[in-house]
């Protein structure tokens, strides 16, 4: 077995050992709050520290304060009457976290926004005791709110933890190494840290510098996540190099951004674009120091890829100077198994869900349900792209208490080596279809589109990353591309499809990136001669020339904004069309949120489903080449079953289908070694069987995988 990387806890030395033969244990780590005693220490593991470096000299931030981490904070809109405004800039957010900085020039570094007239406001007062704004002489029934700098005095990881695991532990004060005084000591509290501990074999930090956007509210829940953001990387000192560098400077607007926070689901500005790129160099070359000074005592330095992963961007173009070893990452599916595992990086090891924390294990809980649920997808991924290491977070003293689950992982870890080891670690054998995401971001959000973390619109979004979920777990080649390479370049002559996916207006689906005639006519030419187009949700939409859908002669249909309501349309059947597509999908297929008042528009479209009367799935042949469009796509068999059929007839390998489809969706075949051998897995919980070639029959329990030579 081995390539397991428990989290060991002191007093669960006899357990650990116990599961070193179950689990196949090879390497123990320790978790925020817990420490491995010298028991473990020398049980023969490789050993894994686990090290936040900017929340571990508390005394030292206390002394100085003014190197403490900040962030852009934008308060509640408030309305003025004809008594005037007085604005609670803290309501709604957690006092413990946040405490406004004053020690600056605020008539530069805050700034008081009329949201009605949309200007900046220059008359105003601040009460420290209350922590409000007077606005004065404010305009009657306009809305106003405040954008202000704030220190960090609550590390918001940390912070998740004690209140996740009710902890009554000192808060950690997040250090910012930007500050050449906090750089210097961080590193310097790193290098005696090394010299501390000489059986840690592996360094991993989690991660380097600057938390993602987690802003908590007045009950300290969770009110504003951006797991892509860069708004804590803000300090006065950033700003003032940002603009000695780039030669404007930035406003508070550029980083609240009217609410949004620079939300990836915008088309970036240059601005922001900027910010990113010049955080990402810094980050890079702090972090290749650290990782310089655990080569020079000889250990392996990893990165957890999550919590203080601002400026990283393991796409980006930085990521390599930093020197790593391996990257390890939270995997709940197979979208974020491949975001992973297809890092540029020596190893990579995948963290599954759920963390052995109470919100999953605790009396009443069914741990070994959700693991279930969350592993059939993240198998899926790594059966096309393995990883070197598996394991789990949180308190493995959690976990002990439910035998079922213990029993569960056995098999998780089983499974786990066995496709690494017949694969030889490349994965599965591949189609030769070559697919193309195209979004505004391209290759820096490789696997990383349309997650919205810890959120209640997050059905919207899944009803469209269900395409992405069955892409990462089929035999094929994808790769992320922006428009700007389309606009440089040529669409690469390896690409068989191009993907677009997404909601009108957002940078998934590109918004006004349509409105560039360049990138347009190139797609378009792209598949007139051959090519195949997929279309998602609102594809290639941006309202311009009295069309919403810019490729609608591509697709084969358009959406009706109301505008040319009064236009009859072509007629189309409200009965679903046999096509090699839906060919053997059985049921009702789900759109999800899906997408309303799509119409035929064009006469070589097929309409295959309709939902409403709206156009749901439609194909088109244009020119030599073919499109589908779908309404919308959540993750199940039966979608995942029609996606993997069009890419076939996409790229017209329709009589190349039969070696990889089975005939049932909740069973998927993959093989190794040219066809040899090949891989059956029950994507569902129930028993499931089909018939071989050979004429046997083939049955699987619920989830089960079986490995066989054909």
């Amino acid at each position: 077995m081995g390539r397991f990387t428990l989290p060991g806890e002191a007093g669960m030395e006899k357990e650990i050992k116990e599961l070193m033969e179950k689990w196949g244990v090879d390497a123990i780590r320790d978790s925020d709050g817990t420490s491995l005693s010298e028991e473990l220490l020398e049980l023969g593991l490789e050993v894994y520290s686990t090290l936040c470096l900017i929340r571990m000299d508390n005394e030292w931030i206390k002394k100085h304060p003014e190197c403490r981490q900040q962030i852009y904070l934008l308060s509640e809109r408030y309305t003025a009457t004809e008594q005037g405004l007085k604005i609670n800039i803290m309501s709604h957010l957690y006092g413990e976290q946040f405490e406004p900085n004053t020690d600056v020039d605020m008539n530069k570094y805050w700034q008081v926004m009329d949201r009605t007239s949309g200007e900046r406001v220059v008359d105003w007062t601040y009460d420290e005791e209350e922590k409000s704004i007077t606005v004065k002489n404010a305009a009657p029934f306009h809305e106003y709110d405040v954008a202000f700098l704030a220190y960090q005095n609550w590390e918001p990881v940390s912070m998740y933890n004690h209140i996740t695991n009710n902890w009554t532990k000192e808060h950690k004060i997040p250090i910012d190494v930007r500050h050449p005084e906090a750089g210097d000591h961080i590193l310097k509290v790193l290098q005696e840290w090394l010299e501390t501990h000489p059986k840690t074999d592996v360094v991993r930090f989690t991660t380097f510098i600057y938390c993602f956007d987690l802003i908590y509210n007045e009950r300290g829940k969770e009110k504003q996540v951006n797991w892509f953001g860069y708004a804590a990387c803000v300090s006065p000192l950033a700003m003032e190099q940002f603009a000695k560098e780039y030669g404007y400077e930035l406003t508070p607007e550029d980083f609240v951004d009217n609410g949004m926070y620079n939300t990836p689901f915008k088309n970036p500005t240059k601005k922001y674009l900027d910010w990113m790129d010049f955080n990402q160099r810094f980050v890079s070359e702090y972090a290749g120091k650290c990782v310089s000074l655990v080569h020079k005592y000889g250990k392996k330095a990893i990165m957890f890829l999550g919590d203080h992963w601002a400026g990283t961007e393991p796409y980006g173009k930085y990521f390599k100077s930093i020197g790593l070893d391996a990257v390890v990452g939270a995997a709940g599916d197979g979208v974020t198994t491949r975001m992973i595992a297809d890092i540029p990086v020596k190893e990579t090891e995948a963290r599954f869900y759920p963390y052995f924390f109470p919100d999953v294990f605790h009396k009443g809980g069914d741990p070994v349900k959700e693991s279930q649920e969350i592993w059939v997808k993240c198998r899926r991924a790594i059966l096309q792209k393995p990883m070197e290491r598996m394991g789990y977070g949180g308190y493995l003293s959690l976990a002990y208490k439910f035998p079922d689950f213990v029993t569960h992982v056995s098999d998780v870890a089983r499974q786990f080596n066995e496709i690494y080891e017949k694969t030889n670690g490349r994965g599965c054998d591949k189609t030769g279809i070559r697919i193309a995401v195209l979004n505004t971001w391209g290759r820096i959000r490789t696997w990383q589109t349309h997650q919205v973390a810890h959120s209640l619109w997050n059905q919207r979004c899944y009803s469209y990353l269900g395409a992405l979920e069955a892409l990462a777990g089929l035999p094929v080649e994808i790769s992320f591309v922006s428009f700007d390479d389309i606009k440089n370049g040529d669409i690469d002559s390896d690409t068989d499809i191009i993907l677009n996916v997404g909601d009108a207006g957002t940078s998934w689906s590109g918004g006004d990136n349509w409105s560039d005639e360049a990138v347009v006519a190139k797609i378009r030419r792209f598949v007139y001669q051959g090519g195949g187009f997929i279309g998602i949700g609102e594809p290639t939409a941006y309202l311009r020339e009295g069309r919403l859908f810019a490729l609608a002669d591509v697709m084969g249909v358009q959406k009706e904004m109301g505008f040319t309501a009064s236009i009859n349309k072509p007629e189309h059947s409200e009965q679903g069309r046999k096509h090699f597509i839906t060919e053997g999908i059985a049921g009702k297929i789900d759109y999800g949120e899906g997408t309303g008042m799509i119409y035929r528009a064009s006469e070589t479209a097929t309409v295959l489903d309709t939902e409403n009367r709206s156009c749901s799935l439609v194909v088109n042949e244009y020119g030599e080449g073919r499109s589908l469009y779908m309404a919308g796509c959540p993750y199940d068999h039966r979608n995942s079953g029609i996606l993997y059929r069009a890419l076939f007839w996409l790229s017209k390998r329709e009589e190349d289908a039969g070696r990889w489809l089975t005939g049932n969706t909740t069973i998927e075949r993959n093989t190794i070694d040219d066809g040899r051998i090949a891989v059956y897995t029950n994507q569902s919980g129930e028993d499931q069987s089909i018939c071989l070639k050979s004429g046997r029959i083939l049955a699987l329990d619920p989830y089960e995988m079986k490995i066989i030579e054909e």
